[in-house]
């Protein structure tokens, strides 16, 4: 065998390799689990998160022949995590923003989003229309685009570690209205049997949830994008959407 050829075989060789170390890889993906119905706790297995973004994520992972290790952490660490590459992704239902994009890599869009205010049930008179916070006290989650939204609002905003802190403190009466993704609200509602909520009849802010990967990270954020796309042409993210979002869940 000529020089030559003994080099193109070492290299087809590695290229082997390095694929087959490729589709057995494990990828560390952040989520923050408090984020119904996108990641939140399995009443079931409190050891096991499930939702909307674990699923697609998982599905993505099939398709691509890599494995998923789900990483639970606040949601403010998540981009750091990234940054620091103790994370190889995130998928929290985060919203792509310009600010972000600074930081970090998003994948194509993969849900549509928005924002949208709960408030008490014995206040929906008052509050008819999000303007009507504007002197109100507003809590939400650090992080979420929700604060921003709400400090647009009004100066008094109150920003908690996660979202069932800040529907804790409306309940408390502490605050007026807890402004967060629409989806999340309308989960939070289904799920409350006492009927003292309601939601502002006004969705604002129409947003995309992107999966983050840190900058440069081509590699993965090549891996993620075909592995969703192959997701909507066979019909399974339509499938995982139904689940979740026109089960009742």
């Amino acid at each position: 065998m000529s020089l030559s050829l003994r080099k193109f075989a070492a290299a087809a060789l590695a290229a082997a390799i390095s694929f087959g170390a490729a589709a057995e890889q494990t990828l560390k993906v952040g989520t923050e689990p408090t984020f119904p119905p996108f990641e939140y706790i399995d009443d079931q297995d409190k050891s096991n998160v499930i939702g909307f973004d674990i699923d697609i994520i998982n599905a993505i992972a099939k398709a691509e022949g890599f494995k998923v290790e789900i990483v639970k952490m606040p949601f403010d660490g998540l981009i750091p995590a990234l940054l620091t590459s103790q994370l190889d992704a995130a998928i929290a239902g985060m919203t792509i923003t310009e600010e972000r994009e600074k930081k970090v890599d998003f994948t194509a869009p993969y849900y549509d989003s928005g924002l949208s205010a709960v408030i008490l049930k014995e206040n929906a008179e008052k509050f008819k229309k999000l303007a009507d916070l504007k002197n109100s006290r507003i809590c939400g989650q650090i992080g979420n685009t929700g604060i921003d939204f709400a400090k647009k609002l009004s100066g008094n905003v109150a920003a908690f570690n996660t979202n069932p802190e800040a529907f804790l403190e409306l309940r408390a009466k502490g605050c007026d209205a807890v402004i967060t993704d629409k989806p999340v609200n309308e989960f939070f509602l289904r799920s409350q049997k006492e009927g003292l909520y309601a939601e502002i009849p006004e969705f604002a802010e129409v947003a995309q949830f992107g999966i983050a990967v840190k900058k440069g990270n081509d590699e993965v954020l090549k891996a993620l994008n075909e592995g969703f796309d192959k997701l909507r042409k066979s019909g399974e993210y339509d499938k995982i959407y139904s689940k979740w979002f026109h089960s009742g869940n």
